[in-house]
């Protein structure tokens, strides 16, 4: 435990020190918010020869995961059935509509440009449902190529990095922040939790919470879809070299499992409300935290070094899910 604790240290350390002054800026510039400034400083930082050192890595990777999905699971005890209600009959079914148009477009333009099917689904998987952690389920049911699941993951990075920023501003300009359409829009399109939270934080603590509600809502989709690319993959020809059981303990996120049994506890117990304010306040403080890391995280060189084919890929699903998104909320929400 203690070379754990020494392993990660260094980069814990640097990831507190961004959200501190992401935290103080954030004071100054309230509109803007502390988690911009955190992921910015960070981008920053993580391009620069400081933030290169190998020994800031584990932290790094421990504070935009672990921290996250812990600040995730410290917003259930913040919500009851009441919240997740909130979006309703309707958003639940735009988010339906929106996962299985956006697996279903990933995987036609996939073909189109020539990909191969692993590869496809791997992106159809990550861009519908929740980034790496759909590729990382979906790759030992379609025993997808360990080359595919690198290639899908950065792909899938790097585009929800550039929506992540994107998005806050199409939500202005076109929704003008409006709770629901806005949440309705980060939560049901962008690829991870991280994304999710650290795009809502741009808009507001408000839209923040509300788009974890609609991308938790994905993310329960989670075993459905990997079963169907398994179908899909099935239905080609291809058996699978092994047969595999699926375990929902490794397919489900065990934060997704957590967040539910607070939000549980908190509808059957209504938690004091010095409770939920201290619980929210020491997520918010983790968030801004994962939010350092994860700017960390993003290279520029990466933006640029791939090939026109698998940019225009990207581009094609960030526009589809744009558009896609748009006219189900405005026909929808």
């Amino acid at each position: 435990m203690t070379r754990k604790v020494v392993y990660i240290l260094p980069g814990l350390l640097a990831c507190i020190a961004i959200a501190m002054i992401g935290i103080a800026l954030g004071r100054f510039f309230p509109n803007l918010g502390s988690g911009l400034f955190a992921i910015l400083i960070g981008i920053i930082i993580g391009n620069l020869k400081i933030g290169s050192y190998p020994i800031l890595k584990p932290g790094e990777k421990f504070s935009g995961s672990i921290l996250l999905y812990f600040s995730i699971v410290l917003l259930g005890a913040t919500l009851t059935f009441n919240s997740l209600f909130e979006i309703g009959l309707l958003g639940l079914a735009y988010i339906l509509i929106q996962m299985a148009g956006t697996i279903i477009f990933v995987i036609w333009l996939g073909k189109k440009l020539r990909f191969g099917e692993d590869f496809g689904l791997l992106m159809a998987s990550g861009n519908g449902v929740c980034g790496s952690s759909a590729i990382a389920s979906t790759a030992p049911a379609i025993q997808a190529k360990e080359s595919d699941v690198a290639v899908s993951i950065t792909i899938v990075n790097l585009l929800g990095t550039v929506l992540m920023i994107m998005l806050p501003v199409i939500t202005n300009a076109i929704f003008h922040n409006n709770l629901l359409r806005s949440s309705a829009l980060i939560g049901g399109t962008l690829q991870s939790v991280g994304q999710v939270v650290a795009s809502g934080s741009i808009v507001g603590e408000a839209v923040k919470d509300q788009a974890a509600v609609f991308k938790i809502s994905r993310i329960i989709f989670l075993v459905a879809v990997v079963f169907v690319m398994k179908q899909i993959k099935l239905n080609k020809g291809e058996q699978p070299k092994t047969q595999e059981t699926f375990q929902w303990r490794t397919i489900v996120p065990w934060y997704v499992g957590g967040f539910f049994i607070l939000c549980c506890l908190n509808s059957i117990l209504y938690f004091p409300g010095t409770v939920t304010h201290s619980i929210k306040g020491f997520g918010n403080y983790l968030e801004i935290i994962a939010l350092a890391g994860i700017g960390m995280s993003v290279k520029i060189k990466d933006l640029t070094m791939h090939g026109w084919k698998l940019s225009a890929y990207a581009g094609g699903i960030g526009l589809f899910q744009i558009v896609f998104a748009l006219l189900l909320i405005l026909l929808l929400l």
